[in-house]
């Protein structure tokens, strides 16, 4: 592919290319991939991992070695951990999970986390909470001691939140953590003037403010703003904030990318709306 189409995916997109690369590259049936390769292959968030090579299995006892890009690793997983996906063999969800949880920064991991949690406990704003306490079980089961991360692994499970959307939502909760805030609440419903019904990103009561993570593609990819241009879908916000506004009386705090890089980042821009941990 060419270099300007290699450079408008995002490092997901990227990653997962070479994983399709080496899957055709390879003998038999291919690797099992593992680690960021299968949370890619699973359609996961990976936040700001950057580049690394691609993860599989060692089908031996061989120790773990870089080999022409790729990393292959030296791990016992069970047969019922290993999936197929579009004819690639990776590792099950929950261990994929597992894996990046312990190998990665906590907020990639979480991001990770938040996604795969949402995925089989969330039904649009609605939280299974049985099936919730399920993935947690199973993934507490996975986390063995002695593993090499097992204890942030531990963290990233109790930490884990279905209700982020995005892995921006899902980083600006280990930044408000990170800065103190307990009060506050994700994806809080409220019923419009005309009935129209909308949920809010995040809730601080004590401020009496609502906080919305704003990433570019809610106004710039179609897929996601819902309406045919960025112009429409900027007036739609408008509208739906001046709702919530009149039925509440409540203030708004928004943020994007730039404001998430850093936990002190994210308190200056939640300072400036006069949302604080203790406010």
């Amino acid at each position: 592919m060419s270099a300007t189409q290699w450079n408008e995916l995002w490092w997901e997109g990227q990653h997962l290319l070479r994983v399709l690369a080496v899957h055709a590259a390879s003998p038999g049936s291919g690797p099992v991939f593992t680690h960021a390769s299968a949370a890619v292959l699973w359609g996961l968030p990976l936040y700001r991992m950057g580049e690394v090579p691609v993860q599989a299995l060692v089908d031996s006892r061989r120790h773990s070695r870089v080999i022409a890009g790729v990393i292959r690793r030296d791990m016992q997983v069970a047969d019922d951990d290993v999936v197929e996906i579009e004819g690639m063999r990776v590792t099950s969800l929950m261990r994929t999970v597992m894996d990046v949880a312990r190998a990665s920064a906590f907020a990639t991991a979480v991001g990770c986390a938040d996604a795969a949690l949402r995925r089989v406990a969330v039904d649009g704003y609605v939280v299974d909470a049985d099936a919730e306490r399920q993935w947690r079980s199973d993934a507490f089961a996975l986390a063995a001691p002695g593993l090499r991360g097992v204890r942030q692994a531990r963290r990233v499970i109790e930490f884990a939140d279905g209700r982020a959307q995005l892995p921006g939502e899902s980083v600006s909760r280990v930044h408000l953590h990170a800065l103190g805030f307990s009060h506050y609440d994700l994806q809080v419903p409220v019923t419009g003037a005309m009935g129209d019904q909308y949920w809010l990103d995040f809730a601080f009561p004590r401020s009496r403010t609502f906080g919305e993570f704003d990433g570019e593609g809610k106004y710039t990819d179609q897929a996601l703003r819902g309406t045919a241009s960025a112009h429409e879908a900027v007036l739609k916000e408008k509208r739906r904030e001046d709702d919530v506004r009149g039925v509440t009386g409540w203030r708004f705090a928004r943020w994007g990318h730039e404001h998430i890089r850093t936990a002190d980042l994210l308190g200056a821009r939640l300072a400036a709306f006069g949302v604080r941990p203790k406010g």
